[in-house]
C-alpha cells in the first residue's frame, strides 16, 4: 500500500510537470533513420523514451525469471492457484454461512483442488449438498474429504453421522457411529452422537448399557445425564412390564422386571418417578404386596406426594398395618392433602366408613382436588347422602370444564309439568 501511494504521487507529480512544460515550451525533436523520419515535440518524445525504458525493464525481469528454470515458473503458477483457491474457499464459506447452498457448493468444490486444507472445502461442500437435500452428492464430498487428507477418518465420520441424523437416516448413522467407536472407543462426541441415535431408535436397552460410559467419559454434564438416565430407565421398565402384560397371568415371571430394577444406579432407585413406575408395574402384574412393601420403605426415607398417592391405591397384605403406617406419617404431616386422600382410601379398605369420610373431607378442605372430590362423591352416594354426592359431582364437572355461571331452568315445575 505504501509503495502504491508513492508511485501514484510520483505519477501525479510527473504529469503535472509535463503539462506545465508543454504549456511553457513544447520543444521539438526530429529523428531521421534511413528513409524513416520521426518528428514530435520534446515532451512527447521524452514520454515515449520513459515508456520504452519501463517496457525494457519488465522484459528483462521476465527473461531473468525464464533463466531461473521451469521450477520457479511452476512455483509461481502454484502460488497463483493457491491464492485463487483461498479466495474461492473464503467466498464459499461466506455463501454457506448466508445459506446460499448452491453457490457455496460450487465455490468450495472449485477451490478444493488447490486449497491448502481441502478437507475443509469438501466437508463444507457436503454440508451445502445436504442442505439442498442431495444426499448422494453429500456422500461423494465426504468420500473426497476422506481421500484428500490422511487421518481424517474421525472428522469425516462424525460429519457423516451428523448429516445422516439430520436427514432421519438413523440406521445408517448407527452403522457409521459403531464403526467410529471401534476405532475411538472413548471419544466423548462419538458417544454423544451414539446416544442420540439410540434415543431416536428407542433402543432403550442399548442406551442403558451406554450410560456408564457416558458418565465415565464425562460426555454429558451432570444435569443432562440425570435427565437422560431417568428417561432411559423409565422406558426400560415400561418395555419389560409390557412384555409381561402380554403373557397370561399364570405364566408371568417377574424375574426380568426385577433384574432391570437391580441394574438401576442407586440414585435412580431413589428417584420418585422411577420408583412409582416400578411399584405401579408390580401392582398391575399382581404383586401388590411387594409394591406396598417397596413404597413403605421408600416413603420412610424420602417423602413423596407422588408415591403416597400410589400407596393409597395399592392393597397391601394387611390393610390394618397399612393404615397404621400411614397414620404414623400423619403425625409429621397433619395437613398433607395427598396423605389424607391415601388415608381415606386405606380406611375404605378397612371398612371404616366414618373415618374414611373424615379423611377425605379434610383433604378436600385443605386443597380442592378433582380426584379427592370424585372419591368423596362416590362415598357419599354409597352412604345415602345423595344431595352431597350430586353437589360434589356438579361442582367437579363445572370447575373441571371452566363453565361460566349462567341462569338455568328449574329441574321440575311446582305443577309437575316439565320445564321447557
Amino acid at each position: 500500500m505504501r509503495r502504491l501511494l508513492i508511485v501514484l504521487f510520483v505519477a501525479v507529480l510527473a504529469g503535472t510537470l509535463l503539462s506545465l512544460g508543454m504549456a511553457e515550451d513544447p520543444g521539438y525533436i526530429r529523428v531521421s533513420i534511413g528513409t524513416w523520419l520521426i518528428e514530435t515535440n520534446f515532451w512527447v518524445g521524452m514520454s515515449l523514451v520513459v515508456l520504452a525504458a519501463l517496457a525494457l525493464h519488465w522484459l528483462l525481469d521476465l527473461l531473468r525469471g525464464l533463466r531461473l528454470g521451469p521450477g520457479a515458473m511452476g512455483q509461481w503458477w502454484r502460488n497463483s492457484g493457491r491464492r485463487r483457491a483461498r479466495r474461492q474457499t473464503t467466498r464459499g464459506l461466506l455463501e454457506l454461512a448466508e445459506g446460499n447452498w448452491g453457490r457455496a457448493r460450487k465455490l468450495l468444490e472449485q477451490g478444493a483442488g488447490n486449497a491448502e486444507t481441502p478437507l475443509i472445502n469438501y466437508l463444507s461442500a457436503a454440508e451445502a449438498a445436504h442442505q439442498q437435500g442431495d444426499q448422494e452428492e453429500a456422500d461423494r464430498f465426504l468420500r473426497l474429504a476422506w481421500e484428500s487428507t490422511s487421518g481424517s477418518d474421525l472428522a469425516v465420520g462424525l460429519t457423516q453421522a451428523r448429516l445422516q441424523l439430520n436427514a432421519g437416516r438413523n440406521e445408517q448413522a448407527l452403522a457409521t457411529l459403531l464403526r467410529l467407536r471401534r476405532k475411538s472407543p472413548n471419544h466423548p462426541h462419538v458417544m454423544r452422537q451414539l446416544a442420540n441415535v439410540y434415543r431416536n431408535l428407542e433402543d432403550w436397552q442399548a442406551l442403558s448399557e451406554l450410560l456408564p460410559e457416558l458418565r465415565r467419559q464425562a460426555a454429558l454434564d451432570d444435569s443432562s445425564l440425570t435427565v437422560l438416565e431417568q428417561e432411559v430407565w423409565l422406558n426400560v421398565l415400561d418395555q419389560a412390564a409390557e412384555r409381561l402384560e402380554r403373557q397370561p397371568p399364570e405364566q408371568r415371571n417377574l424375574d426380568h422386571l426385577d433384574r432391570v430394577w437391580d441394574q438401576l444406579p442407586p440414585p435412580r432407585r431413589r428417584d420418585e418417578s422411577v420408583v412409582h413406575h416400578y411399584a405401579d408395574h408390580l401392582a398391575r402384574l399382581g404383586a401388590e404386596s411387594r409394591a406396598e412393601s417397596l413404597l413403605r420403605k421408600v416413603l420412610r426415607q424420602n417423602w413423596s406426594d407422588l408415591l403416597i398417592n400410589l400407596y393409597g391405591r395399592i392393597q397391601g397384605p394387611r390393610e390394618d398395618e397399612q393404615l397404621l403406617a400411614a397414620e404414623g406419617w400423619l403425625k409429621e404431616r397433619p395437613n398433607n392433602p395427598e396423605l389424607l386422600l391415601a388415608l381415606g382410601r386405606i380406611s375404605l379398605r378397612n371398612r371404616l366408613w366414618g373415618k374414611a369420610r373424615e379423611y377425605l373431607e379434610t383433604s378436600l378442605g385443605v386443597r380442592h382436588s378433582q380426584e379427592t372430590a370424585a372419591e368423596l362423591c362416590r362415598l357419599y352416594a354409597h352412604l345415602g347422602r345423595y344431595e352431597d354426592s350430586v353437589r360434589l359431582l356438579r361442582q367437579g364437572v363445572l370447575e373441571h370444564h371452566g363453565l361460566p355461571r349462567l341462569p338455568m331452568p328449574e329441574a321440575r315445575r311446582r305443577s309437575g309439568t316439565p320445564a321447557r
